[in-house]
Formats: structure tokens, sequence, C-alpha cells
């Protein structure tokens, strides 16, 4: 019974809190995209990584203590259903570019916050903070890699100019693109590097969300070089 009140309790100030948060992020944003759906989510997973691995893992709160946190506030704190419906209203209004991206957003910051939460819970009374990644990781072959990306992005932007293809199918393409490269990279890192390094699940969520992160910075600057060319090709 003392459990279910501290979720209760818990639960209550995390919704008020959610309601406070996402709204002032839409009154500064407006309400053209989820972002304040989107912020409470991936704060929420930020911290949810972090206090799971110091109520848990460091110190041994009560019980009721790490239910009225992890369950309770944080649980109401962050929302799916939300997020499945706004989503599902994107796509209803035939903003797809937008649905598209909220659920990829979505799912990589929230990934990748809880990740980093964790690691900062356990950074906070470690010494080494990543261990994971003291390992050699394949530099160059990144490198070539995300220019690689890069190149292909310029070149595709500029065909979708050429062709006046929609922004649906653009989405599509570069959202395609990211998750070949960031899937065939990590896995090709795995697979040869996995006798020698003793691959953990640590190093290749690590490699997994770094290739994701520096694969959207290159295929974003990629589509944006594109789109600069076919505007200076098309100025007189």
């Amino acid at each position: 019974m003392s459990q279910l009140i501290a979720i209760a309790l818990g639960g209550s100030a995390g919704a008020v809190m959610r309601f406070w948060v996402a709204n002032g992020i839409y009154a500064a944003l407006g309400r053209n995209f989820p972002h304040g759906t989107l912020f409470v989510n991936v704060t929420g997973s930020l911290l949810m990584g972090f206090l799971t691995e110091i109520l848990i893992q460091r110190f041994a709160v009560a019980v009721e203590y790490r239910a009225a946190v992890l369950v309770g506030f944080l649980g109401a704190f962050t929302t799916f259903s939300t997020f499945a419906l706004e989503t599902l209203y994107l796509f209803e209004e035939g903003s797809l570019l937008k649905a598209f991206l909220n659920v990829f957003l979505s799912v990589i910051l929230c990934l990748s916050a809880c990740w980093v939460g964790l690691i900062w819970g356990r950074a906070a009374f470690s010494e080494n903070i990543t261990p994971w990644f003291d390992q050699h990781l394949p530099v160059f072959q990144l490198a070539w890699t995300f220019l690689a990306a890069f190149g292909l992005s310029i070149l595709a932007q500029l065909v979708i100019n050429h062709f006046d293809a929609g922004n649906e199918i653009q989405a599509i393409f570069f959202i395609s693109l990211l998750g070949g490269i960031t899937i065939v990279s990590t896995l090709c890192f795995g697979l040869k590097h996995s006798a020698l390094l003793q691959v953990e699940i640590h190093q290749m969520l690590s490699l997994f969300i770094v290739n994701t992160l520096l694969g959207v910075a290159m295929i974003w600057s990629g589509s944006w070089i594109g789109n600069w060319i076919w505007q200076l090709k098309l100025s007189p």
C-alpha cells in the first residue's frame, strides 16, 4: 500500500510538471511540430537513466522512494501515448516529413539520452566515465563512411530538386540512407572487432549512437549544400 501511495504522489507531480513544461515549450515554439512532447520524453529518458543508476545501483534507497521517482514521477512526466497520437495526427494531415521526423527523433534522442544518463550515473562515483570508449575505434573508416554519405546527400538533393520530388520522397530517402549507414557501419565494426575487442552491448550502443548523430549531421549538411548549389544554378 505504501508503494501505491508513493507512486500516486510521484505520478501526480510528474503529470503536473509535464503539463507545465510541454505547454511552455509549445508557447515558445508553436504547435506546428510536437516539440513539447519530444522535449519531455527526451528529458525524462535522461533522468530515467541517471536516477536508475543512482537510486538502484549506487545507493540502497527505500523501495517507496524509488517507486515514487522512477515509476510515479518519470512515468507520468514522459508520455508514449501522446507521442503516438501526435504522430498519427501528422500522418492524417499529410505531413509525412514531420511524422517520420518525429518518430526518428523520438527513438534516437530518447535512446541516446537514457544512455548518457546511465553513463553520468556510473561516472558520478567512478574514475572512468566511458570505459568502452578506451578501445580503438575505426576513425578513418568512419570518416570515409560519413564523407561518402555527405557527398551522396549532395548528389541526391540535386537529383530530387531536378525532378521536383516531394518532401515525402526526400524524407524517405534520407531516413533510409541514415538507417543503412548506421546499421551497416555498426554491424561491420562489431563483426570485425568482436574477437579482438570483446565488444559488449555498451560498445555497440556507443558506436550506434555516434554513427547516428554524425550521420544526421553529414546528411543534413549535404542536403543543405545540395540546395545551395541548386539555388546558385537557378540564379542568373
